[in-house]
């Protein structure tokens, strides 16, 4: 395999571009190879197959999607309460926003996930992981309410995610006076998280 990190980091990033607009069945070496602005072939060189380039991308999009140091450093200054949590769940569709590719590219995963058993496991084990970073980060964090808030926030984000950056008419004025995506971010928290006594 071709050790060049930079030219790796771009057909990755290509990857999850193709991944994004063609979905996993337009997911080929060719289509990375052109995407990246190389010359065919390449991709090939830099990856035993498509599982390999799926685990690369999936690696990739931790980075992409993460938190920025500094907007989660001036959060964490802030007092553990309900008003920070719904920083945190803005602070994440902001970033999503930002980079729809790459959360389309994430949603793309899951689908071929759903397809391929090999894959499955894998991202499986890394979606589970994410999950278990943020049971882990709630409780450590002192923040209102248990796991089970955590796991009941995670399935109403994921949903406003998805409505969000798939179809975001099917959620405009269902709740009259409430704006897309910032006051259902807002209603979601208000009716999940526990106020602290």
């Amino acid at each position: 395999m071709a050790g060049n990190p930079e030219r790796r980091a771009a057909l990755v990033d290509a990857g999850v571009e193709v991944l994004a607009r063609e979905g996993a069945r337009g997911l080929t070496f060719r289509a990375v190879d052109s995407a990246a602005g190389v010359p065919t072939g390449t991709a090939s060189n830099y990856f035993t197959g498509r599982d390999d380039l799926l685990r690369q991308i999936d690696t990739r999009l931790h980075v992409r999607l993460a938190p920025d140091p500094e907007v989660f450093g001036r959060l964490m200054a802030q007092p553990r309460d309900r008003s920070l949590v719904a920083a945190f769940m803005h602070d994440l569709m902001a970033r999503a926003t930002r980079d729809r590719t790459g959360y389309l590219a994430l949603l793309e995963m899951r689908l071929e996930a759903t397809r391929r058993p090999e894959l499955r496991s894998s991202f499986t084990t890394s979606v589970r992981g994410d999950l278990q970073e943020g049971l882990d980060f709630h409780r450590a964090s002192g923040l209102p309410g248990g796991d089970e808030t955590v796991v009941v926030l995670y399935l109403a984000m994921l949903g406003l995610l998805l409505e969000h950056l798939t179809l975001p008419a099917v959620l405009e004025g269902v709740l009259p006076g409430v704006s897309v995506p910032e006051g259902l971010i807002d209603h979601i928290v208000a009716a999940v998280v526990p106020e602290r006594p």
